[in-house]
């Protein structure tokens, strides 16, 4: 066999993982990593009984890889346990780059390079030493018998990239023991150097490219809106693949010995199939090449036949049990469940005070003349141009006891699964009556089809609103969507499709915004996308009728910026955020007007 270990000018870029009973798929993963550029691969083991431990250790005869047994001290978990000793493996000291990783994870590098290389050519040159890559959740593709195909050729539909109980992540840094502790999604800096001044050195980028936010280097598991982000990197993440597959994993156990895991609200948290993803098969031409020349070393190839062929007759004696049949069943059944419905338990909330102490001891640590990062665009429920007509065949469904077109020429595939599943804006349409208070005149700038304004109008008959939304189509679809309602009546809900961007000649996003203040005269203002009217130019158009400000919240990570931005600019105007605001919108209130509302 002629195949070699990759060389990178790098140095070592490590791949670390931890394994139980994966034999049937390891030579594909291996050899994926082996062709995305890794220059070395450790593995760690526990309680295998498939083949997993000989065909790794044939992997190091050969010098492609390297094995480790997990030794598991009592009481700590098998992933822990491994951690723990990569920290104190030589091999793991000695590398210059480390990933850690788990088996049913593919990394695809999205980078033009196509290479782990020519990532971090792109990281090193912008001043970076870590790359935060976000997982992409990939589901069963509808598959439900075994088959030996490449779980990368076999499942190719993916979680949309904006779901965010699918933004885990891993990390790829400049690795140090002196300061570094490994962790399974990052690492994180040892307690004698977090004063030191190290953490000022930390600069991670994220799977675009992009700089990462200043807390991520001291805590966080997660992509948050703003951090997001697979023009460089993704790892695919198939936690499922087919029934069949899954089952086998159910009846093994898994690497962190949780009894429970695979059942069907697992099935159907990670079986999601909304969006078809085939990035990842750019490296499929250069996998199997390395795959055929594994599998010339008859070792290899006689251990990997043999995984195979024990994982089928494995299944052939599951497919015979009740227990098998009621598991299948259970799956199926799981997979139809809408992606709006799926529940998943809560991240972790950071501790925000330490943070902060934190990330006032190192503050200063951006380098002068080092560019801001890009923030990457915000969700959006609607697709770039929003289409609409009034046909016959046009499914209405109700959400919040407003009928909304469940159409792709109206909402995002993610927004169209909670609009199917009644659950559009769910938070914020329930909230909203109670949001508004006493509001009569209402201005919701970026307020879609209107659901959130229609509830309000149901709910105070004083109340009338101006919305007004510039995206391509959406006024004349918010205005068909109002009449489907019967609240068509332009006296009370007026629409107003007119641009809030810049021009080319100059910010019509102010002058638009300043004439809808000035025809209207709201109390009330909503920025539905505050993202798209800034703070310091919020603050200089004509507030004077202005009593409340709201803001909705897409997650509480967003609050955290909205919040200083927007009461550091309108705190001269007299607006104080009210406390007794809902948890899914920042408010702003004034004591008094200086003109009353007409």
């Amino acid at each position: 066999m002629n195949l070699k270990k990759p060389i990178s000018p790098h140095g070592t870029v490590m791949a670390v993982s931890m394994m139980k009973d994966e034999a049937p798929f390891l030579l594909e993963w291996f050899a994926h990593h082996l062709a995305v550029g890794f220059t070395d691969i450790l593995v760690y083991t526990n309680d295998c009984s498939d083949g997993t431990v000989e065909m790794l250790q044939r992997l190091e005869e050969l010098g492609l890889g390297h094995h480790r047994p997990n030794v598991i001290a009592p009481g700590v978990k098998p992933q822990p346990s491994a951690l723990s000793h990569a920290q104190e493996e030589p091999l793991v000291q000695g590398a210059d780059w480390v990933l850690v990783f788990d088996a049913d994870e593919f990394l695809s590098v999205n980078h033009p390079s196509g290479t782990v290389d020519g990532m971090l050519d792109d990281a090193v040159a912008q001043g970076a030493n870590g790359i935060v890559i976000t997982w992409r959740i990939f589901g069963s593709n509808g598959v439900v018998d075994w088959s030996r195909a490449p779980v990368t050729e076999q499942y190719t539909r993916a979680a949309p990239p904006d779901w965010n109980k699918g933004w885990g992540v891993k990390t790829l840094f400049r690795f140090d023991p002196e300061y570094w502790k490994l962790g399974i999604h990052r690492p994180s800096i040892r307690n004698k150097h977090l004063e030191s001044g190290f953490a000022d050195s930390v600069r991670w980028l994220n799977g675009s490219g992009r700089e990462m936010p200043d807390y991520f280097r001291f805590h966080g598991w997660r992509s948050i809106r703003r951090s997001i982000g697979y023009d460089w990197a993704q790892m695919n993440h198939y936690a499922v693949k087919s029934v069949e597959s899954y089952a086998l994993r159910k009846f093994r156990g898994n690497v962190n010995n949780k009894t429970d895991k695979y059942n069907a609200d697992y099935w159907a948290l990670q079986d999601r199939n909304e969006v078809t993803d085939t990035r990842i098969l750019r490296h499929a031409p250069r996998r199997a090449e390395i795959m055929a020349e594994l599998l010339r070393d008859p070792v290899l190839a006689r251990l990997h036949e043999q995984a195979l062929a024990r994982a089928e007759a494995r299944l052939a004696g599951f497919r015979e049990t009740d227990e098998y049949r009621a598991l299948r069943d259970s799956l199926i059944a799981a997979g139809r469940v809408p992606i709006a419905n799926v529940e998943a338990k809560p991240p972790k909330l950071r501790d925000p005070t330490r943070i902060a102490e934190l990330m006032i001891r190192v503050s200063g640590e951006r380098a002068e003349g080092r560019p801001a990062p890009e923030a990457p665009a915000p969700f959006d429920p609607y697709p770039p141009v929003v289409s609409l007509s009034e046909g016959a065949d046009t499914e209405w469904v109700r959400n919040q006891e407003i009928e909304l077109p469940a159409e792709p020429g109206v909402f995002s595939e993610t927004a169209l699964a909670a609009v199917r599943a009644g659950k559009f804006d769910r938070r914020h349409a329930r909230n909203i009556a109670a949001t508004l208070g006493d509001a009569v005149r209402l201005l919701d700038v970026g307020g879609g089809v209107g659901l959130v304004a229609m509830k309000a109008l149901r709910a105070n008959p004083r109340l009338v609103v101006m919305l007004q939304d510039d995206r391509p189509g959406l006024a004349d679809a918010a205005k068909l969507v109002h009449r489907r309602n019967r609240m068509g009546d332009s006296s009370r809900l007026r629409v107003v499709g007119g641009p809030l961007r810049l021009g080319a000649d100059g910010p019509d996003e102010a002058r638009g915004l300043a004439a809808c203040l000035n025809d209207f005269r709201p109390d009330t203002l909503r920025l539905s996308r505050p993202h798209a009217i800034g703070p310091a130019t919020l603050a200089a158009m004509p507030l004077d009728t202005l009593r409340r400000l709201v803001i909705p919240l897409d997650a509480e990570a967003d609050a955290e910026a909205l919040r200083t931005d927007y009461a550091s600019a309108l705190a001269q105007l007299g607006f104080a955020e009210s406390p007794a605001a809902d948890s899914g919108s920042l408010v702003f209130l004034r004591g008094s007007a200086e003109t009353s509302p007409r």
